[in-house]
């Protein structure tokens, strides 16, 4: 205790303590050996150091695997990866949205009370479907196809009385209504 009371006061003072010259000297001829190695030398020893002086433990994907490794080069990376971190939707090619629109169609057309609004709806993506087709900007092909608008309107039916049936299959009939001197007579027995 007394030999640290005396360090610190040498310190504090501004003299030199022999043990921070010896150490001074030690890390001067450690980094002049760490630069005479080749580069991967180099390497290899500064992320051994960093190892064992624990940098590395708290890595985010630590026993993990790196997301897209494996891929292989994409240009548009960082805006595939702004759309899927920020969950946006109905940005991309005509084409793709035309086919993720077509596989959701059907569920949408069950949402509609209203056999107008079921024939609006299809009337509107035949109409952009054909326009997809007639314009020549590249990207993928347009191969979702049309509508036949008096079929879809049949299948919309069809499940709306399906549904239907299904809701009245589920329903527990109603007790039959009792009378009051009924309820009485059955709660003294």
């Amino acid at each position: 205790m007394e030999r640290a009371a005396e360090l610190r006061a040498a310190r504090e003072h501004g003299q030199a303590v022999p043990e921070d010259a010896e150490q001074a000297s030690a890390d001067e001829e450690k980094q002049r050996k760490i630069r005479e190695l080749d580069t991967s030398r180099r390497a290899d020893y500064l992320v051994r150091e960093a190892m064992a002086r624990g940098e590395f433990d708290d890595l985010k994907y630590a026993g993990k695997p790196i997301p897209n490794l494996g891929n292989g080069y994409d240009p548009d990376w960082w805006l595939k990866g702004l759309i899927e971190r920020e969950h946006l939707t109905g940005l991309g090619p005509e084409a793709l949205l035309l086919r993720t629109e077509d596989a959701e169609l059907d569920g949408r057309l069950d949402q509609q009370v209203a056999e107008r609004q079921v024939r609006e709806i299809l009337e509107d993506f035949n109409a952009r479907v054909v326009n997809a087709r007639r314009q020549l900007q590249g990207g993928p092909p347009v191969i979702t196809k049309t509508r036949d608008l008096e079929y879809e309107v049949e299948r919309w039916h069809e499940r709306r009385v399906a549904r239907a049936a299904a809701a009245a299959d589920e329903a527990p009939e109603p007790e039959p209504k009792r009378h009051w001197w009924r309820r009485i007579w059955d709660v003294t027995d």
